[in-house]
């Protein structure tokens, strides 16, 4: 059974801050593929890949990963967090902190053995950035910086990719970069569930969506979910009007 369970399913999900509910009531399953999670500023988006993955406390609710709890399947889950979450004047470099991934297939002692940093020099190839592996993460760009997590992310070598805001504050070629890695992770029978916020370019980037503000708004794949009626809901009239008119010509095209 559990090799048709969905990748990341979440049932009663609910988190609340300082007594103030956050997510409520959220149940969801994100089918295989490319999938996003949308809504306005606060909604819950981080909170609840964070509360899935046991980052944060949940007052109620479970989350399942092919159908198990994340503690049997852990080495089929990867996490790629915010930018803004990163110490980066942390002295390593972008090779250390791809490497960082592949702990859990070493020992705890001693140097990284030559094979995971082979992998590790890889996965930096694979986005467009094995010139830099011994760049001190500090001294590249904002894009640069998301490509190396985007990096250890990869080489974790997951089935399944929980990705925060992967294209915040990156620049165009950047983003363009992200976006053929995830097809071709989608192509290779992994699945991607990333939290993102240009709504103008979900049509384009992604084959399912859930539209959230504090609970599930709608979910399903994005010619079916993602229409004005939906994003409306989610939104509450909180669009302007130029990303309104982007946003109806994106759902509708």
């Amino acid at each position: 059974m559990s090799g048709t369970a969905a990748p990341f399913e979440v049932r009663g999900l609910t988190v609340a801050y300082a007594e103030r509910p956050v997510l409520w009531d959220v149940t969801w399953a994100a089918p295989p593929g490319l999938t996003a999670i949308v809504g306005p500023n606060g909604a819950g988006k981080s909170t609840l890949i964070r509360a899935a993955l046991g980052l944060i406390p949940t007052l109620s609710g479970s989350a399942h990963f092919f159908g198990r709890p994340l503690a049997e399947v852990r080495n089929r889950v990867g996490y790629l967090p915010q930018r803004a979450s990163v110490d980066w004047d942390f002295p390593a470099t972008a090779l250390d902190v791809v490497c960082m991934a592949r702990y859990p297939r070493m020992s705890w002692w001693g140097r990284v053995p030559r094979r995971e940093r082979d992998a590790a020099r890889a996965a930096l190839a694979e986005v467009g950035l094995a010139d830099f592996a011994e760049r001190q993460i500090g001294r590249l760009s904002g894009g640069q910086q998301q490509r190396v997590f985007l990096a250890r992310a990869l080489a974790q070598d997951a089935d399944l990719y929980l990705m925060d805001e992967p294209f915040a504050a990156v620049d165009a070629a950047t983003e363009q970069a992200i976006v053929a890695v995830l097809r071709r992770l989608t192509e290779t029978g992994r699945s991607v569930v990333a939290v993102h916020h240009d709504l103008s370019t979900v049509p384009d980037y992604f084959a399912q969506v859930l539209l959230l503000n504090g609970r599930a708004i709608a979910a399903g794949t994005v010619q079916d979910a993602f229409t004005p009626e939906t994003i409306a809901a989610t939104y509450g009239g909180r669009l302007n009007l130029l990303e309104h008119a982007s946003v109806t010509a994106g759902a509708r095209g």
